[in-house]
């Protein structure tokens, strides 16, 4: 297996060449003058930087890391990664190193979005032809899975449904012969050692129960004696989710139970410079004249501010003062005589006729832009809620509060997806507490614009659930 694996890195190795080598050359007749050696000594050494370069950045962007378990997304990140820094170095290098190269700067534009576009290409079509040969039953890793308990059969049950993971158990070891093996008993635990040296197996999978660290130790013993790989399923992973990731303090390996790409630092800095510059963009072409047409309207139709505040739950369960053009009359009740919150019907008497529009075409959330140049609010993310419906939901909506693990948003993906208006059933306000969690867990900067534009096409269009 070994050696099915170096061939594996090697392959997809030599086809990045591939398609680097025919880029450059594509790149380079492009920018070629009249008259020129195609290929000079000069072009080729720029060649065998490129491929030099990739290959060390790839190997440290984990681009050849093993995604057969993962979707393609964790592969196109990877591949992201790499271009980018790629074309940083090339950058460098023509504007810093080779400053006397006779062709326009635009090579490494082109190059690098060339080669964006054939990996990503490449690697997807490798991605399925994968696993079509995998779902054939070709490309396996065998699998030995020690215990034969709840946690196994489980393991079992989810790699016979993923065929495409490219796994195969070859059977079970456990100290107690069950019923329920699928003919696949090989015997006790004591019997690792010949089992290892008679069976034909990739990797060993321990799904004992916790408190046998002794067991464990000796089948790890045993499977490093024999050259095999050995992974260890965690008590935890019951309580764990897709997202879920682990790193270490010191020797201590640490469990994160959800994760969100948001974790990373450096997406939180990219996603607010890129709201940042986005805001400010609308302030100078469309803000600056539609405001105080807005601002005008609502003072010729109806008495009290231009504006509304009202305080919310923000990022980390903190409050925040969120800004919107008043729709409804002024001093309007919010909660009832029982204490619970007034959420907008169709048909809302407290509503005036121009915020049926402004609510209708979601003009009178643009105020909240200012929250995003305050640093309050993100211009995609959970939309908050009035604190008195916050406090009705916080304890009865399944992973509710989990929404204020980032900072919430003008839109968001439940908008998007028809989750507006009341929310009166649990039902409703859980669909929506979903939908915010899977683009909590799932967000990319593509998925923030995706979300934008439907949010610019619902207001065109208008949305049949705000009022």
């Amino acid at each position: 297996m070994k050696r099915i694996i170096s061939i594996n890195f090697f392959v997809r190795l030599i086809l990045d060449y591939i398609v680097l080598t025919a880029f450059f050359l594509l790149t380079r007749e492009y920018i070629a003058l009249k008259g020129d050696v195609f290929m000079s000594p000069f072009n080729f050494m720029l060649l065998g930087l490129s491929i030099f370069s990739w290959t060390i950045i790839g190997l440290f962007m984990h681009l050849y890391d093993d995604f057969r378990t993962k979707s393609f997304s964790f592969e196109f990140v990877a591949i992201l990664k790499t271009v980018l820094l790629h074309g940083c170095f090339f950058t460098f290098l023509f504007f810093y190193v080779f400053k006397y190269y006779p062709y326009p700067r635009t090579f490494t534009l082109l190059y690098t979005g060339l080669i964006f576009c054939g990996i990503v290409t490449a690697k997807f079509a490798v991605k399925q032809i994968l696993l079509q040969l995998r779902t054939a039953g070709y490309n396996l890793k065998n699998v030995l899975i020690i215990g034969a308990g709840e946690t196994g059969r489980s393991f079992y049950k989810t790699m016979r449904a993923n065929d495409h993971f490219g796994y195969r158990c070859v059977g079970f070891l456990d100290d107690e012969r069950m019923a329920l093996m699928h003919g696949q008993y090989l015997g006790k635990v004591a019997d690792l050692p010949g089992i290892l040296q008679s069976t034909d197996i990739d990797e060993v999978v321990v799904a004992i129960p916790g408190g046998q660290n002794d067991t464990v130790e000796k089948i790890i013993v045993a499977s490093e004696r024999e050259a095999k790989r050995v992974r260890i399923i965690s008590e935890c992973h019951r309580y764990c989710t897709p997202t879920a990731s682990m790193h270490f303090m010191g020797s201590f390996p640490l469990f994160t139970v959800r994760t969100s790409p948001l974790d990373d630092v450096t997406l939180q800095h990219f996603k607010r410079l890129f709201e940042m510059i986005f805001t400010i963009i609308l302030f100078v072409t469309v803000f600056s004249w539609l405001f105080p047409i807005i601002a005008l309207l609502i003072k010729l139709t109806s008495k009290g501010p231009v504006f509304y505040k009202q305080e919310r739950w923000g990022l980390k369960n903190k409050r925040i003062s969120c800004y919107k053009f008043r729709s409804m009359v002024v001093n309007s009740d919010i909660v009832d005589e029982h204490g619970h919150y007034l959420q907008a019907t169709s048909r809302d008497a407290r509503v005036t006729p121009l915020g049926r529009i402004l609510r209708k075409t979601n003009l009178d959330e643009l105020p909240q832009f200012i929250n995003v140049l305050m640093g309050d609010m993100s211009i995609v993310g959970p939309r908050p809620h009035p604190i008195p419906l916050h406090d009705e939901s916080k304890n009865v909506i399944q992973h509710y509060m989990l929404r204020h693990l980032v900072k919430p948003g003008i839109t968001g993906w439940a908008q998007v997806n028809g989750c507006r208006g009341e929310t009166r059933e649990p039902g409703k306000m859980q669909r929506r507490v979903d939908l915010d969690l899977w683009y909590i867990e799932n967000y990319s900067f593509w998925l923030d614009c995706q979300i934008i534009f439907q949010t610019i096409m619902n207001m065109i269009k208008g949305d049949r659930n705000a009022y």
